[in-house]
């Protein structure tokens, strides 16, 4: 008993000298439970109030650099952790320049393996998926080769990944490209030596308009259940349409609520961004010399 009262006591002045070590970030990863009998002071995160902070924050900065804006849910919140962890991603694109790109793209990477002839591997594919934020931040590239689809899913912030190149930067009329899996193969292949395409500096990124062609059922997904645009006719008969909307929720366009669970506030985000505003100018000085550099070769 008498030592259970000692490490409590230990515990509250453990996490008193913390909370006047890390104000506003410690609160979270010591005190949302009891241990023990000893009860832990949350402090609360207060987000910015100037306006002039969030009027400096660049309008596609979630777009561009969405891994550095944490998950809305509060269960895996943890402010300390997060703060830790830019400052690990902070100095990974310093040794290694991570270029913009989007769900698309066609990207080509190279890893280290021990087991290749040279020491790494090099593989090209179109971004299909990406998700998650911080050090946990992935995407996933597919290629059809020899007749086969291959998929690799990349941790962007492993330091296995030796390089990441844009080949062709480009959006798509969907936010995920998962249909390609049931898409004919010409939809997804790519050459393995693919030079990187010309993209003038300061232009705005496009929007691949393509509508793929889906194979005949069996598919891994009911895709007529979802709103995709960049598919063509899926040719099914009316019961299938009927079904699909039975599972329709079109009530949720208005639902204000959903789309605060699904984002982060502003203030929250224009306080992260004035957090790694000093590393803002290196960052965007080697997203412009990634551009720069498919314009090169072209031209020479």
């Amino acid at each position: 008993m008498v030592m259970a009262v000692v490490a409590a006591a230990a515990l509250r002045s453990s996490s008193t000298r913390l909370s006047r070590l890390l104000p506003g970030v410690c609160g979270e990863a010591w005190g949302h439970q009891a241990r023990r009998g000893a009860v832990l002071r949350v402090l609360p995160f207060i987000p910015t109030q100037d306006p002039d902070v969030i009027k400096k924050m660049p309008e596609d900065f979630r777009a561009v650099y969405p891994e550095f804006l944490p998950g809305p849910k509060p269960e895996y919140r943890n402010r300390l952790r997060e703060k830790l962890e830019r400052q690990d991603m902070l100095a990974r694109r310093s040794v290694m320049p991570i270029p913009e790109f989007y769900v698309g793209s066609i990207m080509a990477v190279t890893v280290a393996d021990p087991n290749a002839s040279g020491k790494n591997n090099r593989f090209v594919g179109i971004c299909i998926q990406r998700g998650d934020a911080g050090l946990r931040a992935w995407f996933i590239l597919r290629n059809v080769v020899d007749h086969q689809g291959v998929e690799i899913k990349y941790e962007m912030y492993s330091p296995l990944l030796q390089s990441i190149e844009v080949l062709r930067l480009e959006k798509r009329l969907d936010d995920e490209l998962l249909y390609l899996r049931d898409a004919l193969p010409i939809y997804s292949t790519f050459p393995l030596d693919m030079e990187p395409e010309v993209m003038q500096e300061g232009a705005p990124v496009p929007v691949n308009p393509i509508k793929v062609q889906l194979k005949p059922r069996p598919w891994h997904e009911r895709w007529e259940r979802k709103n995709l645009q960049g598919v063509m006719d899926l040719g099914l008969p009316e019961r299938f349409y009927k079904k699909a909307k039975l599972h329709e929720k079109p009530w949720e366009k208005y639902d204000l609520m959903k789309e605060y669970r699904a984002t982060i506030p502003e203030e929250e985000q224009a306080d992260i961004f004035r957090e790694i505003s000093p590393h803002y100018p290196l960052m965007e000085s080697t997203r412009r010399r990634g551009k720069r550099k498919r314009v090169l070769p072209s031209i020479s």
